[in-house]
């Protein structure tokens, strides 16, 4: 298992952690199999989506922070339910295929963590699977 961290600068924020996926990968000789990426935070969580516009990030943060906002007369005392409803509805998982050392996303796809809680110090576990 190797752990990545991350420092998130604002409330809510993705962040491009594609390159330091595949550099574990690298690092690890991983050549074909599976990498699961896992964010161990209920305010937190990771997904998959473009990566060549960055607005496409701003447009989802946008979107989701106006369905889902900071203020909504809710009950748990830490005032963070919004980040807590947010994590659940995008997950704290994802299984990425590697082939030949490489990760198997689409042309335009990114790894992203996704922070509704922060600014934080936070961590993503990554568990390599080798293809028998």
């Amino acid at each position: 298992m190797e752990k990545i961290d991350v420092r998130t600068s604002n409330r809510t924020e993705m962040i491009d952690i594609t390159r330091l996926v595949q550099q574990a990968v690298t690092q690890h000789k991983l050549q074909n199999g599976l990498v699961i990426v896992f964010v161990p935070h209920t305010t937190a969580a990771v997904t998959i989506n473009e990566n060549a516009d960055p607005t496409v990030q701003r447009d989802i943060l946008y979107e989701i922070n106006k369905v889902i906002p900071f203020e909504d007369h809710y009950h748990h005392f830490e005032g963070n339910s919004a980040a807590h409803i947010k994590a659940s509805l995008f997950g704290s998982s994802e299984t990425i295929l590697v082939q030949n050392g490489q990760l198997q996303l689409g042309t335009w796809q990114g790894i992203y963590f996704c922070e509704f809680d922060g600014p934080r110090h936070r961590k993503v576990w990554l568990q390599f699977i080798a293809e028998l």
